[in-house]
């Protein structure tokens, strides 16, 4: 207990110290997009210590401990995800230089409601977002000390809130890249060390294991369910309000492109290793774990206590390097798209704006965390409410040379009704994934509005 105080104290420490060294945001334009001075190793690093936070690696670690190869075939539509935006999307917003977010580039291709309408939307999904991670920090304290779970959720929102509020963007960033650059060393280390050293005939346990869990996968997923769980990894995290403002504040169009790229082939090996966790950690490991406690227990029973206690400092610095993501991005959604389209507000005052919607952001995100259910579960539920409310208003509005403001505002609000009515109000009314049925249903509302729409109708 001593040796993990201390590790964890130490790890505080040196994320105060890289904080302090981002220094506070004095401006605007450094709290939101660090004056979009970002090179591509600070974009690739941020991104990818975005995106491998508690769901990617406790939840896929989980995954393929009980369905095998299912989920790296369900991971890899991320990664194509990733490597298509970087290809088609990213320059392209990149180079929308008056932009601070991506409610703020809806609005600038169509118009000012539809810039509201989608930061709604961002500060709402940032929020759902924030509460996953705030419960996955608190998963990994309360199994490593035993501490209530309401108070972990509120201690780790409030350490990350506190460098997030002051630093911005560029604090954001830089912690990232601390927090990306630890776990990415040691996860890899702990696989290669469990496979070695604990498991007999590693090759043939390995093999034996990965094709027995993988059937056991696809016999208990119906074909309807895999084109769901692709659609929703392929779509749901798409230009979510983090990953636009890295595009944004990237310094050049290149650095945008070629970032998502690199995040995307990365986020491959990512998930091939944690998949392959799960597969190491069925003999060593209960049949009946949670999926959510298969990483941790997986490693309290094989690893020196060392070992043991570098891991919840590892978990909770990529939790928190997604948190603090989710936490600015909505701040500077709040902002940008919600306060600026109705008052003409000076530079100290978005600042201040930007401050408090932060510290609310949190705030929310700490009282929704205990309502959150598995850590994929939860994931799931927020791409398919993002996915249909905004990707098919932001992917045309970017390639079409006069969207209609009609189409984007009812695809926007049909795409947003039926997820949520399909999600809470009727989840069990058809066996088609809702993210399938409220896509269908966005993209007829955006031809709708194309057709009956001016081009320069509310401009």
């Amino acid at each position: 207990m001593a040796l993990s105080v201390i590790l964890i104290a130490g790890y505080v420490a040196v994320l105060a110290f890289v904080a302090v060294r981002a220094r506070a945001a004095r401006e605007y334009a450094e709290f939101s997009l660090a004056r979009r001075a970002l090179p591509l190793a600070l974009i690739f690093g941020s991104l990818c210590a975005a995106y491998i936070g508690p769901g990617f690696s406790i939840g896929f670690v989980g995954k393929g401990f009980h369905s095998g190869l299912l989920f790296l075939c369900v991971g890899l539509a991320y990664s194509v995800q990733n490597i298509l935006v970087g290809v088609f999307i990213a320059p392209r917003l990149r180079s929308l230089s008056d932009c601070h977010t991506l409610g703020d580039a809806i609005g600038h291709k169509y118009n000012r409601t539809c810039q509201i309408l989608a930061g709604i939307i961002s500060v709402g999904l940032c929020a759902g977002f924030a509460a996953i991670m705030a419960k996955a920090a608190a998963i990994v304290l309360h199994e490593v000390f035993g501490l209530p779970m309401g108070f972990t959720v509120v201690l780790i929102v409030l350490i990350t809130s506190v460098y997030t509020t002051f630093g911005g963007l560029q604090a954001s960033v830089m912690t990232d890249a601390l927090q990306f650059s630890l776990f990415t060393i040691l996860m890899p280390v702990i696989f290669l060390f469990i496979l070695i050293w604990r498991i007999d005939d590693s090759a043939g346990t390995l093999a034996r294991e990965l094709t027995a869990a993988t059937s056991v996968g696809f016999r208990s997923t119906s074909p309807v369910q895999i084109v769901g769980l692709i659609a929703a990894f392929l779509l749901g995290e798409t230009l979510i309000p983090p990953y636009a403002n890295r595009a944004l504040a990237s310094r050049t169009t290149s650095a945008s492109r070629n970032s998502f790229i690199l995040a995307g082939l990365f986020s491959a090996i990512w998930f091939t290793v944690m998949i392959a966790l799960g597969i190491v950690a069925r003999p060593l490991v209960a049949a009946g774990t949670h999926e959510d406690h298969v990483l941790l227990t997986l490693v309290k029973t094989t690893m020196p206590e060392a070992g043991y206690m570098l891991l919840p400092v590892a978990l909770i610095s990529v939790t928190m390097s997604s948190l603090d993501s989710l936490l600015n991005a909505g701040a500077v959604s709040f902002t940008q798209d919600i306060v600026k389209p109705f008052a003409m507000v000076s530079d100290r005052a978005s600042l201040l704006c930007g401050r408090l919607a932060t510290v609310a952001i949190a705030a929310l995100a700490a009282t929704a965390a205990m309502a959150v259910p598995q850590i994929i579960t939860g994931l799931l539920i927020c791409y398919t409410i993002w996915a249909p409310a905004i990707l098919p208003v932001a992917v045309l509005g970017l390639w079409l040379k006069k969207p209609r403001p009609l189409a984007g505002i009812l695809s926007m609000m049909t795409g947003a009704t039926v997820a949520l009515s399909l999600q809470f109000v009727w989840p069990h009314a058809t066996e088609v994934p809702a993210i399938l049925l409220a896509l269908v249903a966005a993209l007829a509302a955006y031809l709708v509005g194309h057709f009956l729409g001016g081009p320069m109708e509310g401009k």
